[in-house]
């Protein structure tokens, strides 16, 4: 087993197309794990070996996250390979929450792009370190300075390059190292052959330059090397590399390499940094609660001696039953042994199968200790679930999971299918927290909701392959939402008398907004003095009001942005109960929510567009005429590229009108931004096609 120091768990995550699946195929190539390369979209039929999903393989994108291992000289790397694109936003948080450090890869020519934004975000949630990796350096227009000022620029990275290219475009030969002050080419067939040179003459000059940029970054963080260089002495690598190490692992600090994985230049440099500047597991904090000391925090050290603390961040129904993928955070667990879900009624489960992933391929193994990422066979659990080996009762918190903003109706095309559909569906649920699925009463249909078109595209797809069920679906439905404009006061008696015991409650007291940057989106304050209502029916109100918020009136979606205050009321000795108080609140909020100008809120999502730019008036004029507004546009490298925000109602054949104005070259990607309010003639369009169904399911 490796000595914790020597292990490292990183991510590979990027903008969609910017080459993560391809660098992730060259790294396990060069540390053995492949013996032939095999492309993305290759011509051989074969695919990349992480896109192990037919779907994947055809189109071309990484759907699912997925999970492999290597070891680079003295390291044992787990490597975690996340989708690029903004639908399956979950399976990069998920991958990111157990990571201890991350590469970002981004494109030489595009640079920052809306989803490099996005992930990111992700990584700063989760305070993981991250290397960037400017892939694509043979690209026409391909330029390391300009994509390092980006990152400074657009994410406010402190970068700096530690590489710095030896020609670019189809020039491009190989990297100097700026902390070593050494060239280096990649030969052989597959460029596995690495040579190391002197700097080339003509490059000396601008690597010292990059090099002493680098140097005065780094007197900020040791006052050794800020000595060094004020009085302008040589700085060694030695003395570098634990500066940058700390840097880096401190959040502080983004080491910039640069190469391009489909031509096998520069992913060896890449491995060496991975180990000297990503942190191992021990050098990161992770915390738990302790569910017996009121939630108190505390921190995990990645020791195999200490009782076993594990987070299951995902889910997969494999061949053999579910696969629980595990990050270990302390002690060690081996097969056989007795493990207890804290998160889940501390349910004790046994281990049979230790598996490491390679991929869809499993390697068994018999045991697993502190700072590794394994799977286990037969331990049933939900994602986000905590693991301990019983002798303590601590919980993770569990990932960030956005809200799904689309919906689909769909049903089997013919009743033998319906076992099948159900089976699909549970599973696809059990695996992914953004995929959702609800049945509506009203209409007796399935709803399916997610992170966008291609999300539910994939997962219908998925259901007729997988489980051999063709499946009929309806028109994409919105995700609404309705709120109110302004305060209304309420006064609500409940009172049935139908012989033997009545129901009475009596609630009074008013509905405002809450503030635009309120955290939560339901508020409810308790102001009743001088028992007006008795205590032990205030829970009855609150549960009256949540269910209230569930359905608004104006076309049934759920109600945000609300505090509910109740100030006043009455009971009845014998008539009020639980029941009526809950009816009452209940009744009270409908009567005062018409009177607080209810208005509906749409989904409204951060579009990036990127075509050539003899179509940027067409390109603009289509985004104008869905609503939107455009945020921001540049030009570069003969490209468009256009930042808007446009309503989620209006997106739907976007991608197709887009292809068709721009001879197929444009393409687009798009994430939720914020709810904002629909214009008024739209709203009463909603409204009237919501009474018309109402009327056409009650007839029926």
């Amino acid at each position: 087993m490796a000595r914790i120091e020597f292990i490292r768990n990183i991510g590979i995550s990027a903008h969609i197309d910017s080459g993560k699946t391809t660098l992730t195929e060259r790294v396990l190539f060069y540390t053995g794990k492949l013996h032939q390369i095999h492309e993305v979209r290759g011509k051989d039929g074969v695919g990349a070996k992480m896109d192990s999903m037919d779907l994947e393989r055809e189109k071309g994108i990484t759907i699912q996250s997925a999970a492999t291992y290597c070891t680079w000289g003295d390291y044992n790397i787990n490597i975690i390979d996340t989708p690029g694109h903004v639908d399956f936003t979950i399976e990069v948080e998920r991958a990111l929450r157990v990571l201890d450090g991350a590469i970002l890869v981004l494109d030489s020519v595009a640079g920052v792009q809306s989803q490099s934004i996005t992930v990111d975000r992700q990584m700063r949630r989760y305070g993981v370190p991250r290397l960037a990796f400017i892939n694509k350096m043979d690209r026409p227009g391909a330029s390391a300075q300009r994509v390092t000022h980006m990152l400074r620029d657009k994410l406010s990275h402190n970068a700096c390059l530690v590489q710095l290219p030896i020609g670019a475009e189809d020039k491009f030969q190989g990297v100097v190292d700026l902390v070593d002050m050494k060239a280096y080419y990649f030969d052989g067939p597959s460029g596995e052959d690495v040579r190391t040179e002197e700097v080339p003459a003509d490059l000396v000059e601008e690597a010292k330059l990059h090099r002493h940029e680098l140097i005065e970054k780094m007197a900020d963080f040791d006052d050794a090397i800020a000595e060094k260089f004020l009085e302008g002495h040589e700085v060694s690598s030695a003395e570098l590399i634990p500066v940058i190490r700390k840097a880096t692992i401190g959040l502080k600090f983004t080491p910039v390499f640069c190469g391009s994985a489909l031509k096998n230049k520069g992913v060896q440099p890449l491995l060496d940094g991975v180990s000297r500047f990503l942190p191992n597991p021990a050098e990161v904090e992770n915390v738990a609660h302790d569910q017996n000391n009121n939630e108190a925090k505390v921190i995990l050290k990645s020791d195999p001696s200490l009782p076993f603390v594990g987070l299951a961040f995902k889910l997969e129904d494999g061949r053999y039953g579910q696969l629980t993928y595990m990050r270990i955070y302390q002690g060690a667990i081996a097969k056989g042994d007795f493990i207890v879900n804290c998160s889940a009624g501390h349910k004790k489960v046994k281990v049979p199968r230790v598996v490491r992933m390679h991929a869809d391929e499993m390697h068994d193994i018999s045991e697993v200790q502190a700072g590794d990422i394994v799977a286990l066979f037969g331990v049933e659990c939900s994602s986000g679930d905590t693991f301990t080996d019983g002798k303590i009762d601590y919980t993770m918190t569990s990932m960030h999971v956005p809200d799904a903003v689309i919906s689909l109706a769909c049903k089997p095309k013919d009743k033998a299918g319906e076992a099948n559909f159900s089976k699909a569906l549970n599973r696809f649920t059990k695996e992914d927290p953004t995929f959702r699925v609800h049945r509506d009463e009203e209409s007796a249909q399935t709803i399916i909701s997610g992170m966008g078109e291609l999300h539910l595209d994939i997962y219908i797809e998925r259901i007729k392959r997988e489980y051999g069920c063709e499946v009929e679906t309806g028109q994409p439905q919105v995700a609404y939402r309705e709120t109110i404009k302004q305060r209304a006061e309420y006064t609500y008696t409940h009172k049935k008398q139908t012989g033997g015991r009545g129901q009475y409650g009596k609630v009074a007291g008013y509905i405002e907004p809450l503030p635009s940057d309120a955290v939560e989106q339901f508020e409810f304050v308790d102001d009743i003095v001088g028992g007006a209502i008795p205590r032990e029916f205030i829970p009855a109100c609150e549960k009256g009001f949540v269910e209230a918020i569930k359905n608004g009136s104006l076309i049934g979606f759920p109600v945000v942005g609300v505090r509910v205050v109740i100030n006043d009321g009455a009971s009845h000795a014998v008539d009020s109960s639980e029941q009526a108080f809950k009816t009452a609140a209940l009744m009270a909020f409908r009567e005062a929510y018409d009177a607080a100008k209810p208005v509906i809120l749409e989904p409204i999502m951060k579009v990036e567009v990127q075509a050539p730019t003899d179509f940027q008036g067409v390109t603009m004029g289509q985004l104008n005429q869905r609503r939107g507004i455009i945020t921001g546009s540049e030009t570069t490298e003969g490209y468009l590229i256009a930042q808007a925000e446009v309503p989620l109602n209006t997106m739907f054949g976007y991608s197709t009108d887009l292809r068709s104005a721009t001879q197929g070259k444009g393409e687009f990607t798009m994430e939720f931004l914020k709810y904002a309010p629909v214009p008024k003639q739209e709203q009463d369009e909603l409204i009237k096609k919501f009474k018309e169904k109402k009327e056409k399911d009650r007839r029926a």
